[in-house]
């Protein structure tokens, strides 16, 4: 019997030992490389690097927008309570407490660590004056738990504690915090998270938004260049995988797969820092004056077409309280390129310039103009009352003259004027590097009916954005080629090379000597003369010591609920070249609806140009730019 049993449990020995041997084999061979890729895969913590987003400067190098790295304090409020309570546990049966007084305790335990987080994670943040809350009811528990959360500068303890007790796997306790400061605070307290995070700064408020534009949460451009150049200023994230112990450390000589994040590229805009900020504060009181629903401007470098400043008003600013900002009516909005409007008498510089090149007159000849003219069955009158009057090429420009305007267009013909309207780049957007470019509107010729060429030339039946408005007068100003405007100067890559752009289109719209005429000609709607004979729609805001050139412009607004053109609702336009003399700046404005003038108290008139004036000013005056030698103003009326 001995050795029967002793064969019995020998055999079972061996199958047992068999059974053993196989499953090793089995788990070794048949399941090993998938094992060894699941423990690879639970060690293995992948990296992401994030590269900074380019920033965007104005031509002196002023910030506009750039990115500063902070973090984000997050936690998972379930999983962090459920290790405080393991961690409790065993460090309380390590001190010997029975299970009994495990029970009693632990919960406020845990208690006590939160609110020790919740009270110096605001501390550690920064510095501040600390304000204690009203004590809660005493109990047994310890000093520390029962003092209520502190308050330290913006952060809140409270509102950080009752994070903590969230029934979530993932909360932000505090945002925007130093880089360093977070690292601190996640190594003092366990489940706590120091998360990347990028915040996009605009130093400058309002100023320039409109342009700018800005990033959504995720990074990525949403509104004006942070949406047209999201590929230029967006970089490439870097990444690095690192194997971690259970507990989380990294394990010391597995960092592998290295690659280098590379940061976006640095814009360099055309625009004037300082400019943009007196234009678009000019604006907002030439629309507070006024009483205009809003108002646009656009200042260009005569010679290169780059835009130096773009402004409107009603622009938001993104470090206030946007949605405040939004119901109040602000808005990212860039109107200055996207909300086109019918020109007005703005738009008779294109029959003028297209009239002279064509060698049909010249700004002294004298036309006999009447009260009105019929073109097609419609009726055109002036804007005051008048027999035939005897007003030169230069007096039907500087006093607006629509009657003595479509004598002009006649001469050249339909034909001849859609060409002209062609070079100038009216009906297409200007190629400017920003989004949501409206191309305006123009009819093509084959749609024309018999009224059409009776309201173009006055600057009625088409619209143009502010942008496309100052790029006609530009072409004048630079000796009659259109230059597409441009709003980046340069783009330099993040290795601090510069990224070749490409070169903006010319276009030769007229010959020099017509764009010279054309100019000095508009001169003569800056004449004041006492008696009125001579004076210009722009009288009065002529510039001590200074030569302007420029054009008032009236259009009347389509009545939504008739169709037809308001007798109360306008677009009031100016736009102007200084000096004359020697092109420098060309400035667009445009004021929706003005119940009075733009200057202060409602002064200024029923025009435009006063906001012109005061830009010129500023501009002539900041640029040491030399007085004009004097000139003979022009004949308007004969005698």
């Amino acid at each position: 019997m001995t050795n029967r049993r002793a064969s019995w449990l020998a055999v079972a020995f061996l199958v047992v030992a068999a059974i053993l041997i196989g499953r090793l084999f089995w788990v070794q061979v048949v399941w090993g490389p998938d094992l060894r890729e699941q423990a690879q895969a639970q060690r293995a913590r992948l990296y992401t690097d994030p590269a900074r987003r380019g920033e965007i400067v104005d031509r002196e190098g002023n910030r506009l927008a750039y990115t500063m790295q902070a973090r984000s304090l997050t936690v998972s409020p379930i999983t962090l309570r459920k290790e405080l309570r393991e961690q409790q546990e065993l460090q309380m049966r390590i001190d010997g407490l029975s299970k009994e007084s495990i029970e009693a305790q632990i919960d406020a335990r845990v208690e006590d660590v939160l609110r020790t987080m919740a009270n110096e994670i605001p501390v550690m943040i920064g510095d501040g004056v600390v304000e204690r809350e009203e004590t809660e009811k005493e109990s047994s528990r310890s000093k520390a738990a029962s003092d209520a959360p502190r308050t330290v500068g913006n952060v809140s303890a409270r509102e950080i504690l009752d994070k903590l007790h969230a029934e979530t796997n993932y909360e932000v306790l505090v945002r925007n915090v130093d880089p360093d400061v977070a690292a601190q605070v996640a190594k003092a307290f366990h489940g706590v998270a120091a998360d990347h995070q990028d915040i996009r700064q605009y130093p400058n408020g309002a100023i320039g938004e409109n342009i700018l534009g800005k990033v959504s949460m995720d990074g990525h451009g949403q509104f004006g260049l942070e949406a047209s150049s999201d590929a230029i200023l967006t970089g490439i994230n870097g990444r690095s995988t690192e194997d971690v112990s259970a507990d989380g450390q990294a394990i010391p000589g597995t960092l592998r797969d290295v690659v280098p994040a590379v940061d976006g590229s640095r814009i360099e805009l055309t625009i004037d820092l300082d400019l943009q900020t007196f234009v678009q504060q000019t604006l907002e009181q030439a629309k507070a004056n006024s009483l205009a629903l809003d108002a646009q401007a656009v200042v260009l470098d005569a010679r290169t077409g780059e835009v130096l400043a773009m402004a409107n008003t009603g622009t938001i600013d993104p470090n206030g309280d946007v949605q405040k900002q939004l119901n109040e009516g602000r808005d990212f909005d860039n109107d200055s390129i996207s909300h086109p409007f019918e020109p007005g008498s703005v738009a008779k510089v294109i029959t003028a310039a297209a009239a002279i090149e064509e060698g049909l007159t010249d700004p002294f000849e004298v036309h006999q103009v009447p009260g009105s003219i019929d073109m097609a069955g419609v009726t055109v009158r002036d804007a005051w009352a008048h027999d035939v009057a005897p007003y030169t090429t230069a007096g039907i420009f500087g006093k607006s003259s629509n009657v003595g305007t479509l004598q002009l267009a006649q001469r050249l013909g339909e034909e001849r004027y859609w060409e002209y309207l062609q070079r100038f780049g009216i009906g297409r957007t200007t190629g400017v590097e920003l989004p949501n470019e409206s191309a305006g509107l123009l009819p093509a010729l084959e749609q024309w009916s018999g009224g059409t060429f009776a309201n173009l030339p006055i600057g009625q039946g088409m619209s143009w954005s502010a942008l496309q408005m100052a790029g006609v007068y530009q072409s004048l100003a630079n000796g009659g080629e259109r230059i597409e405007p441009r709003i980046i100067s340069k783009v330099i890559g993040p290795d601090g090379e510069e990224i070749e752009q490409p070169e903006p289109a010319r276009t030769r719209v007229v010959s020099e000597e017509t764009a010279r005429t054309t100019v000095d000609m508009f001169r003569s709607a800056f004449q004041s003369d006492p008696m009125g004979l001579q004076s210009g729609t722009a009288g009065g805001n002529e510039l001590e010591g200074y030569q302007l050139a420029g054009k008032t412009g009236t259009a009347q607004k389509v009545n939504p609920e008739t169709g037809a053109y308001s007798q109360s609702q306008f677009w009031i336009t100016f736009a102007g070249i200084a000096p004359a003399n020697d092109p420098r700046f060309v400035v667009a404005i445009m004021l929706d609806e003005p119940q009075r003038g733009p200057l202060r108290g409602g002064m200024g008139g029923q025009s435009a140009a006063p906001v012109f004036t005061e830009i010129a000013s500023w501009l002539l005056n900041r640029e040491n730019v030399p007085p004009s030698p004097p000139a003979e103003p022009y004949i308007l009326q004969a005698e």
